[in-house]
Formats: C-alpha cells, sequence, structure tokens
C-alpha cells in the first residue's frame, strides 16, 4: 500500500499542514509510519479518520467528543456513539433556544432605537448598561 507525506494527507482531507499537527498533538490522528529521516507517512485510514474529525467538527462535536467517538467506534458500541450523537443534539437545541432569545431581544432593541439623537437616550446602550463607553 502507497503511503503519502502531510502535505498531500491535508490536500486530500481539505485541511492545512498545521490542522493535521494539532490533530496529532491532540491525539485524535497518528501517521501510519515514519521514515528513518523522521517524516511522517500516512494511508487511507489517516485519509478517513481525518475527514471523519472534521465531519464531526462540522456537526458541534468538540475535540474531546470526536476522541470519544473515536474510541467507541473501535468497540462497536452503537448505543453509546447514539447517546452522545442525542446529546450532542440536546446541547444544540439548547443553543438554539439561547440564539432565538439574543434574537427576540435585539430586534426589539433596534426596533425602539430611533436610529439618531443623543446617546444618553439610545435604548441599545441603555439596556447594555446605562453608560456610553467611551
Amino acid at each position: 500500500m502507497e503511503t503519502i507525506g502531510i502535505g498531500t494527507l491535508a490536500r486530500r482531507a481539505n485541511v492545512s499542514i498545521d490542522t493535521v499537527r494539532y490533530y496529532e498533538k491532540s491525539g485524535l490522528l497518528a501517521p501510519q509510519a515514519r521514515l528513518a529521516s523522521g517524516y511522517r507517512r500516512y494511508g487511507d485510514n489517516q485519509v478517513a479518520r481525518l475527514r471523519f474529525i472534521r465531519r464531526a467538527q462540522e456537526l458541534g462535536f468538540s475535540l474531546k467528543d470526536i476522541g470519544e467517538l473515536l474510541g467507541l467506534s473501535r468497540q462497536r458500541d452503537v448505543a453509546r456513539i447514539k447517546r452522545s450523537a442525542e446529546r450532542k443534539l440536546a446541547e444544540v437545541n439548547n443553543r438554539i433556544v439561547a440564539l432565538q432569545r439574543v434574537q427576540t431581544g435585539l430586534s426589539r432593541l433596534i426596533a425602539q432605537c430611533p436610529g439618531h439623537g443623543r446617546a444618553a437616550d439610545c435604548p441599545i446602550l441603555n439596556a447594555l448598561g446605562g453608560q456610553c463607553i467611551q
């Protein structure tokens, strides 16, 4: 099986070389082999793992969560993987609710603000503490 260098791995997974190194330092990714010169060599498994890490991050999983998912995938514990995904979904739903509250509050403040006049009379500044930061 052919091995590839870090630059090729990064290109195939659409990440930077620094990202690959960061995941290695985090313990999420390890090279398949090292040459006598010390250069890292990677294979298809590392490409797939790197893509998995990136997709999991896009879904909101932290690097710690991803490490746990990778560990569970080795154990083939589908029930625990599902519970982990359910916890992540609950966190996402809680964040959505919080962001909707922020959206409602900002919308109300913007509607109340005439967009002119004295800063001391600005409903947005008053709601944020009543004092203009200088």
